[in-house]
């Protein structure tokens, strides 16, 4: 079973997965970290992003632990070294191959069906779990989500401004796990709120579904 945040990148996401995951006593899944992942190995291993075919056997030979906070590459912590910018660029290319996305959402599903998950991405909702009881559609202005990552990663923010419209273009056209709204998803602004009034609300309709 599993709660579905999906969202644009700078939205909100992650902290507000992990928040509502730790209040429900679920287990967070963050599916983004997962194609980082890919991206990663694949930038070391010196491949060709735009080789879909190559990049999809890379990915299903990858062994991805998510844990507490930590994510592991083949045994290796990469928590921090999935977050560079590079990888992150990297991450929206790869992202893009069907082969790496059939993958992804094969292991991802075979996640969420060992146990209570909240699981944040752009496709959870639509394409990895598309009869989850609770979706929520995370949202935010370009500016705010630019000031937020800006302050995460110290890029100037009209630097981060640009990748992340770049990036919400490739992710709104792409052909597959395109970003978009799943017809029965709650959508959440959430421009000028705390983290935790986010949480308290997404937990408070989990709550009041049932779901919980």
């Amino acid at each position: 079973m599993v709660i579905a945040i999906d969202g644009p990148a700078g939205a909100g996401k992650s902290t507000v997965a992990r928040g509502v995951a730790e209040a429900l006593g679920f287990t967070y899944l963050d599916s983004g970290a997962m194609y980082r992942c890919v991206a990663l190995a694949a930038g070391k291993a010196g491949a060709d992003l735009d080789d879909g075919e190559a990049i999809g056997d890379l990915a299903r030979g990858l062994a991805i632990e998510l844990s507490d906070g930590a994510v592991l590459l083949d045994r290796r912590d990469v928590t921090a070294e999935i977050r560079s910018p590079e990888v992150s660029t990297a991450a929206s290319r790869v992202s893009v191959h069907p082969e790496v996305r059939a993958a992804m959402v094969e292991q991802q599903r075979a996640l969420i069906s060992s146990g209570r998950y909240v699981a944040e991405g752009r496709d959870i909702g639509t394409v990895v779990s598309p009869e989850a009881p609770l979706k929520v559609f995370l949202t935010a202005s370009e500016e705010e989500r630019a000031r937020r990552r800006a302050q995460e990663t110290g890029e100037p923010t009209d630097d981060v401004l640009a990748a992340i419209r770049a990036r919400d273009e490739r992710d709104r056209g792409r052909e597959h796990g395109a970003l978009r709204v799943a017809e029965d998803a709650l959508e959440l602004d959430t421009t000028g709120l705390e983290p935790d009034e986010v949480v308290a609300e997404v937990v408070a309709i989990a709550r009041e579904r049932g779901v919980a």
